[in-house]
This record gives C-alpha cells, sequence and structure tokens, in this order.
C-alpha cells in the first residue's frame, strides 16, 4: 500500500506543468515534481529564516500538488477553482487511502488546511507558490522565451505576494537575474 503512494507520488516527475505548455509552447517544460523540488528548497530557507514550523511548511509543499499525479496540472483557463479543487479533494483522498492512519490523517489535515489557505504555513506555502511560478519564469525568460507571454505569469506573483521579505526577493528575481 505504501509503494502504491510512493508510485503515485514519482509520477508527478512525469506530469508537465500546462501554463508553461499552454502560455509558451514549450514542448518540455519544468515538470510538476520539479517545481515542488524547488517550492520545497525556497520553502525550507524562508521557514528557516521565519521561524515557522519547517517539518509542516515543507509536508504542505510536498503533499500541495500530489492530486496532480493522479487528474494533471490544469490551468485556471481549463478548470475553474471550484472544479479544481473538487478534482483535487477526490484525487489526494484516494492517493492517502491506504496509508496508515496515524499518518493518513495528519496528511489530510495538511492537505485541508492548504486547500483553506487560512493557516500561518498555507499562506505562505501559497506566496511561495507564486515566488517559484515567478523564477521559473525569469528562468524561461532569460532563455529567451518572449517577455510578451511571460508578462501573465509575473503578474499574476506580483498580485499574489504579500509577505514582504517574498516581496523583495520577487522584485530581485524580476529585475536583477
Amino acid at each position: 500500500m505504501i509503494l502504491d503512494f510512493f508510485k503515485t507520488a514519482a509520477n508527478l516527475k512525469k506530469i508537465s506543468r500546462q501554463g508553461w505548455i499552454d502560455k509558451l509552447s514549450i514542448d518540455n517544460p519544468e515538470s510538476v515534481a520539479d517545481h515542488s523540488y524547488s517550492m520545497a528548497m525556497i520553502s525550507m530557507v524562508i521557514s528557516d529564516l521565519e521561524n515557522y514550523n519547517s517539518e509542516k511548511i515543507l509536508k504542505m509543499v510536498l503533499l500541495h500538488d500530489l492530486a496532480e499525479s493522479k487528474i494533471g496540472d490544469f490551468t485556471p483557463e481549463q478548470k475553474n477553482k471550484e472544479n479544481k479543487i473538487k478534482l483535487e479533494n477526490t484525487a489526494f483522498n484516494e492517493i492517502i487511502e491506504y496509508l496508515p492512519e496515524s499518518i493518513k490523517n495528519e496528511y489530510l489535515e495538511i492537505w485541508n488546511e492548504y486547500q483553506e489557505n487560512t493557516s500561518p504555513e498555507s499562506k505562505i506555502i501559497h506566496q511561495i507558490d507564486k515566488l517559484e511560478m515567478a523564477l521559473q519564469a525569469k528562468i524561461y525568460q532569460n532563455e529567451g522565451h518572449s517577455n510578451e507571454k511571460l508578462e501573465s505569469f509575473f503578474e499574476s506573483a506580483k498580485k499574489g505576494i504579500t509577505n514582504p521579505k517574498l516581496k523583495e526577493l520577487f522584485t530581485k528575481i524580476v529585475n536583477d537575474l
């Protein structure tokens, strides 16, 4: 049963980030696993600097896109938020169904907390998600992809980041990298 969980999680390496395909026509964009790893690195550092619960933060990052291993990565243009949340919740529950109760319940709590976006940890993770997207957009920009096509990614990140430390990092990403 645990091996099924691992296999499902490993599938994230095969799921491409759909926004890069749709808006930039990238043939081989980053995977959801690439994105999650980058978010984990950013989150670890920010969590340690800002005195968050790093273990909880990292678990939340690793779980936040896990449902996409079953349903794929949808952009807001493909699925409205309500439908996406329903699909993700169903998939997440299926993924953790056979885990031991002791961790299954903890992962479900963390998942729900992320989905509800009400705790300090979930709020910072949603912002780090935007920051990581901006970092990847800047990497693609430096590789020669269209500034015009990338602008919506930078604008989305700018609107979604309110934490002062993350705002500062966003400004450095956009201006200095």
